[in-house]
């Protein structure tokens, strides 16, 4: 975030924390919190964190109890989507198998399953293909489009994939196959050439949608060839597929694929988790047993704990395991498709900690440039972990990052960017001056392949674009919600929080200071968590933890002032062992108390 003229005061008087930030409080309209609260008959703390995040007395209804009736758009607003419909509903009539070609990240994973399930449903037949990360890189290749058409698949449908992939579409287009573009990336002023392109981000798009995951953007695809079939009578002498049994499948590539959890999306995820909780998809079922997921899934199941596991086929293991495991009846096979998951799962922490270490080596041997960007770049980097790491210095230095992995004179790219840095348009701008060999994205996440040769060049042109953006110094900033003390900490604030739920990008989880907090006890646990025990000057004990810190300036000024007190910034979470429910702070950063 970058700062502002006439920015409010430091809350807590904390310019600077030990993660490098600047305290905020959460601006909010005091007026709009307080009828909030009185018209919806809410606690005072659920009112201001409503204003905080700016909904109004017109949108708290839906926010507060989102439902698909009210919030599902009709699909066919989307420029395509008719086509599309129309001709994925043929092929399910004519038993003509439908080529499925999805992405190898939890959305198109998802995306596939979802598709590949929901036409099964309707009496279609589906080929799914992954691409193998390393061997065909990102998006649709004509070998793998060939080889669905000599299946027999005389339409593919690309998944969370294929706005911006000219060539392959118009080798495909040529050999006689009809390519229906489902995606939600950022596109350019052309098009490909394909029989539909169906994404809410096309620029002559007027959708309101265009927050929607690919998963979003496929479940609409799958209602409106439902609807064609139903219109063409198709369900006449067979069953009519209930769609919301793949809302699971929706709420996991949304949140994990980090769009605003606003609007439709809150709808999907809602209703997904309710669907999830009942464990109907086989797969997702034996994956929670696996990673030891006992209780109602949340967001953070999913983003934290599921997702990761889905990724990791196709980051350092069997590009095709996450969205087979989603598609599977078995369960059986999908207890063994789960195991590997959480394998690979551990061969990538593995990696990308190895890598994040060279990678934080190699921006602190530099001096501060003062750029609006970290960029890392290494030989040899395994590709399916630098989104990975560039999630973690973008976290560790609150501006957007890039990694790179060199093999020879090429390298494969990914970066993260921070709210309000448009990072996809800059991607696709340096691919079209030619800078990069390829590249795309959307505003929080981009990969490009650049040229060993170009990377500095890269690097400025980069730089620029996103300066340009800012509206003044880029300043880290953590806003917060409010300031509790450890005995203010309970499980009610807890459940009471949950109202607001599910949290995630733009709708973040309520973030309080515990204030002048004495340290009573740091340690090291797991793999490189620091854990401590609280307690306040007004009394009550608090259990925190801060995820992987044990290495980073946080984590050291924690282990270092056992006795101390300090502001500690974070999200309460209700902690169950053996029966008894207590509260967890998990800690973001943390300030010595003045």
């Amino acid at each position: 975030m970058t700062a502002e003229f006439g920015a409010p005061p430091a809350f807590l008087g904390v310019e600077r924390s030990l993660t490098g930030r600047r305290w905020q409080m959460r601006p909010g309209d005091a007026r709009l919190a307080a009828t909030l609260s009185q018209r919806f008959a809410l606690p005072e703390v659920i009112g201001r964190v409503l204003a905080a995040r700016g909904i109004g007395l017109d949108e708290a209804p839906d926010f507060l109890a989102p439902t698909l009736k009210a919030l599902l758009p009709d699909p066919s607003h989307l420029k395509d989507m008719d086509r599309a419909a129309e001709r994925v509903a043929r092929a399910v009539m004519a038993g003509e198998p439908i080529g499925i070609f999805g992405d190898y990240d939890v959305d198109g994973a998802t995306s596939s399953a979802l598709l590949a399930t929901a036409l099964g449903a309707a009496g279609g037949r589906s080929e799914i293909h992954i691409p193998d990360r390393l061997a065909e890189g990102y998006g649709p290749n004509l070998p793998a489009l060939l080889a669905l058409k000599a299946k027999g698949c005389g339409v593919v449908v690309t998944v969370d994939c294929g706005t911006t992939a000219f060539d392959p579409l118009e080798a495909a287009a040529a050999a006689g196959l009809d390519v229906v573009v489902v995606d939600h990336h950022e596109a350019e002023a052309g098009l490909p050439r394909a029989y539909a392109v169906v994404n809410p981000n096309r620029l002559d798009e007027d959708s309101p949608h265009g927050h929607l995951a690919a998963v979003g953007v496929a479940f609409l695809l799958a209602v409106a060839v439902c609807r064609s079939l139903r219109q063409a009578g198709w369900f006449a002498g067979r069953p009519e597929p209930d769609l919301k049994r793949v809302l699971d499948l929706v709420a996991l590539g949304t949140v994990c694929d980090v769009v605003p959890l606003a609007g439709v999306n809150r709808a999907l995820v809602t209703q997904g988790l309710k669907v999830m909780a009942r464990r109907g998809n086989v797969g997702l079922a034996a994956l929670a047993d696996v990673a030891g997921v006992r209780e109602a899934p949340d967001a953070y199941h999913l983003g934290y704990v599921l997702g990761p596991r889905v990724n990791a086929g196709g980051r350092v293991g069997e590009a095709a395991l996450g969205s087979r495991l989603l598609c599977c009846e078995d369960p059986a096979a999908a207890a063994d498709m789960a195991r590997r998951l959480d394998g690979y799962n551990k061969e990538r922490q593995e990696i990308e900690a190895a890598v994040l270490l060279e990678a934080i080596e190699q921006v602190e041997s530099r001096p501060d440039d003062g750029l609006p960007l970290v960029l890392a770049a290494g030989e040899g980097w395994h590709p399916g972990v630098i989104g990975i790491v560039a999630g973690r210095l973008k976290e560790r230095y609150g501006r957007p990052a890039c990694v790179v992995a060199f093999d020879g004179e090429t390298g494969k790219g990914s970066g993260r960017s921070i709210t309000g840095l448009d990072l996809g348009a800059a991607i696709i701008a340096a691919r079209q001056t030619g800078i990069l060999a390829a590249g795309g994205g959307h505003a929080m996440a981009a990969g490009f392949t650049v040229p060993r040769g170009r990377l500095a060049e890269f690097r400025e042109f980069l730089a620029q674009r996103l300066a340009a953006q800012l509206a003044g110094d880029l300043v880290p900033l953590l806003e917060l919600d409010g300031a509790l003390d450890c005995a203010g900490a309970t499980v009610d604030l807890v459940e009471t929080l949950r109202q607001l739920a599910p949290f995630g990008a733009g709708n973040a989880e309520p973030r309080f200071a515990v204030t002048a907090a004495r340290i009573v006890k740091a340690d090291v646990v797991g793999s490189g968590h620091v854990r401590c025990v609280l307690t306040g000057a007004g009394g009550g004990r608090l259990k925190a933890i801060a995820f992987r810190a044990a290495d980073s300036e946080l984590g050291h000024g924690l282990l270092a002032s056992a006795g101390a007190s300090f502001h500690l910034a974070g999200t309460l979470r209700a902690d169950t062992w053996n029966g008894t429910t207590t509260v967890q702070l998990t800690i973001d950063d943390a300030a010595p108390a003045r």
